[in-house]
């Protein structure tokens, strides 16, 4: 299975390592096997590597390196590592350690025909099954188009990492490498190395002394962190990209590689997300149900007292279980059919949040399976939802309101003109509307008045005939319909007129 996976190229690999770190899922020798496709593809030829790191800058490797390692440190699905020693660096420390990354000649082209397929399929897909518009393949295939070349621009992942590091600046939870902006472009990227335990070595991480449960437990906070408080997280987080630091064991530090894909969220997806996961957590399956109806994630039309017993079914067998208790393929799986049920549409923009969630439950189903994930959540997000309702946190966005106010106020005098003006005419269109169709109903009263005469002038004219002897004889052997019908007829052609 491994070799076919290598074969077939990077997305297959990716599935690969996605399935390597779901041992709930798949058998132990499985998913030994497929772990190795995390940092252990086959690599491509070193001199091949030697050339485009001298191409791209521009210079010969003993000129540019103080050292430098031909064979590949790692190796992994776009892209291979070597390591080398800086003759200076941008902090003025000569002789430091770095990995350099290169990515794979000719891998665009593979990926081109596997992602031309994928589009294939899920055409196909939406176009023949009944359930294809609701999974929405064709737009996730899409986004994911646009996700695994920007991995192919190591500039993007540069700057990704860069991001990351910012965000968790002076934090003990979370450790990035320093890039070396003057050695990377677009195909080769010189970073720091590190030195750290890979998180899977559980064993390793013992004989360390690492406090696995808050490891476990820093791990489920750093997810939040990301994904709530700066929007922008670290979706690919199998465990050949996630290492451990050595150093204080008793407070653990993860350190973070390969930040070619990061996934963001809109601030709707975003909050209502939280709330989601809020109401799940304090069991208001009632808000869940709401809030999936509000947010446009199951139809407007959706039966919320039945979707609120669907849900309550799902989610109450696996409340106040450590993680080895949940069976997330059965949850899966009822998920599934649940979103089947409501015609529950799949969210493009949560694909990468929930293939980076399924990461972290692998890990921590590995690091500590007591784990109470709920627990470790529930605060964070209650802890979150008080932040944003809180009257500083309204008033910083007031504050990053206030400078667009101030430049458009120069503007403010002409659009009340324009609006005013518009008003004018409006109301002018309006009078003018209202005039006509008085004068069209004084037209059509004045009609209707003229006709009612003449019918009236007639009805007096017939009757006078009517009372003169020789008339009144020949009518009155005439048969009554006959009469009826006559006169009619004569008010009909009076009024026609």
């Amino acid at each position: 299975m491994r070799l076919a996976l290598e074969e077939l190229g990077p997305i297959f690999i990716k599935f690969g390592q996605l399935l390597s770190t779901r041992r709930d899922m798949v058998p132990e020798d499985i998913a030994d096997e497929l772990a190795s496709l995390q940092d252990d593809v086959p690599p491509f030829n070193e001199q091949e590597a030697l050339a485009i790191i001298e191409k791209a800058l521009g210079g010969k490797v003993d000129d540019l390196f103080n050292s430098f390692s031909s064979k590949p440190l790692a190796s992994a699905s776009v892209a291979q590592v070597h390591t080398a020693k800086l003759l200076s660096g941008e902090d003025g420390i000569e002789g430091a350690e770095v990995v350099i990354k290169v990515i794979r000649p000719g891998i665009e082209k593979i990926i081109d025909q596997d992602i031309a397929l994928l589009k294939s399929i899920a055409a196909l897909v939406e176009n023949n099954f009944d359930q294809g518009k609701r999974l929405r393949a064709v737009e996730v295939v899409n986004d994911y188009d646009y996700i695994i070349h920007d991995e192919l621009n190591l500039m993007a992942e540069g700057a990704n990492a860069t991001q990351l590091a910012r965000n968790f600046e002076n934090s003990d939870l979370l450790y990035v490498p320093k890039v070396y902006w003057d050695y990377c472009r677009t195909n080769v990227l010189v970073m720091e190395r590190i030195y750290g335990i890979p998180v899977s070595q559980i064993d390793e991480l013992k004989a360390a002394g690492i406090d696995l449960k808050t490891l476990a437990e820093r791990g489920v906070e750093i997810f939040f962190t990301q994904v709530f408080n700066h929007s922008f997280f670290h979706a690919d987080m199998h465990p050949g990209n996630v290492y451990v630091s050595k150093e204080h064991p008793e407070n653990p530090q993860y350190i973070a590689l390969d930040c070619a894909i990061i996934g963001t969220l809109s601030k709707d997806d975003q909050y209502y997300l939280a709330k989601n996961l809020l109401a799940i957590f304090n069991r208001d399956y009632r808000k869940v149900a709401e809030l999936h109806v509000e947010c446009g994630w199951v139809p407007p039309d959706t039966p919320v007292n039945a979707f609120e017993s669907t849900m309550r079914s799902v989610c109450e067998p696996i409340f106040q279980k450590p993680l080895k208790d949940i069976s997330f393929g059965l949850l899966l799986l009822q998920l599934f059919q649940t979103a089947s049920r409501f015609n529950m549409e799949v969210q493009p923009s949560l694909v990468l949040l929930q293939k980076t969630l399924l990461n972290i439950e692998g890990l921590g189903k590995q690091l500590y399976p007591d784990l109470d994930l709920w627990d470790n959540a529930l605060p964070f997000l209650e802890q979150w939802q008080k932040e944003r309702l809180s009257p500083i946190a309204n008033l910083r966005k007031l504050s990053e309101k206030i400078p667009e106010w101030i430049e458009a106020l120069p503007e403010l005098p002409e659009l009340v003109y324009e609006t005013l003006k518009e008003l004018k005419t409006a109301r002018k269109h309006r009078e003018s509307m209202a005039s006509e169709f008085s004068l069209k109903r004084s037209h059509s009263r004045a009609k209707r008045a003229k006709r009612n005469k003449r019918l009236g002038v007639t009805a007096l004219i017939a009757a006078l005939i009517t009372l003169h002897p020789d008339v009144a004889a020949q009518l009155s052997q005439l048969p009554a319909t006959s009469v009826i019908l006559a006169t009619m007829g004569l008010a009909l052609l009076i009024l026609s007129k």
